[in-house]
């Protein structure tokens, strides 16, 4: 193969390998209480339970002979790496992590991390939505939890009850108004 024709392949990182949303450079991992126990039990686990027992069958299975066509053997070595490389993962999104506890934020009605929020669309229907400001590890659609980084956080941030923000959509700017600011501890 020519020098012309070869093409450089960048390693990627075990961040790009599970699929996480990268931290922006130079921030911290902001989490829940419940989010960080979240990850630190899947960490316990892994290195504690699934990570040994896989060894054991990897080992028996290294012991039965032939390697090439044993598939306790190279099934066991491919989820080891997996395992191995979930572990580095929960390791290095801990080590960075900042635990913020929302229940510990007092009575305000300004939107910081950790606040559920109700906000109404000020044009059209108004129909009021609620969503949960979390950590990048924490997020889920389905439960209304955002990302602090996500747009709509963003939008909500810094701002009380009463104010209406522009949020920046797709289909194009909406105003919002925040109808409500609670926080309270999440499971």
């Amino acid at each position: 193969m020519s020098k012309a024709t070869a093409t450089r392949v960048t390693p990627a990182t075990d961040d790009d390998e599970d699929g996480a949303p990268a931290l922006p450079r130079g921030v911290k991992n902001y989490m829940t209480p419940a989010g960080y126990a979240r990850m630190k039990d899947e960490l316990t686990h892994l290195l504690n339970s699934e990570r040994p027992e896989l060894v054991k069958v990897v080992a028996w299975a290294a012991s039965n002979g032939d390697r090439s066509e044993n598939g306790d053997y190279l099934y066991g070595k491919k989820r080891l790496r997996e395992i191995d490389r979930r572990i580095r993962y929960l390791t290095r999104r801990l080590d960075n992590s900042e635990v913020v506890d929302p229940a510990a934020r007092g009575d305000t009605e300004q939107v910081f991390f950790g606040a559920t929020v109700t906000y109404a669309d000020t044009a059209g229907a108004g129909a009021e939505q609620t969503v949960t400001i979390v950590g990048l590890d924490e997020v889920d659609p389905a439960r209304g939890r955002v990302s602090w980084v996500s747009p709509i956080a963003s939008a909500l941030i810094k701002h009380s009850v009463g104010d209406t923000v522009m949020l920046r959509t797709p289909a194009g700017p909406r105003q919002i108004e925040i109808v409500d600011v609670r926080y309270e501890g999440l499971t």
